[in-house]
């Protein structure tokens, strides 16, 4: 079985980390309200996908 001759150091175990970061998602604007929503998804703040209603929000 192979095994590593001497111990991986902190600056090359970071480097190859480099390019494993969590992105931002991605947000987009509802055309009824204008309110940031994720694409693809329904409005929670109107209630709205598509241009027709998918549910009513409650006020309050």
């Amino acid at each position: 079985m192979a095994v590593p001759k001497r111990k991986t150091s902190k600056s090359k175990r970071d480097k190859r980390r480099t390019h494993q970061k969590t992105a931002a998602p991605s947000l987009s604007l509802c055309p009824q309200c204008n309110e940031v929503k994720l694409p693809h998804h329904v409005c929670h703040s109107c209630g709205s996908y598509k241009g027709r209603t998918v549910f009513e929000v409650e006020e309050g």
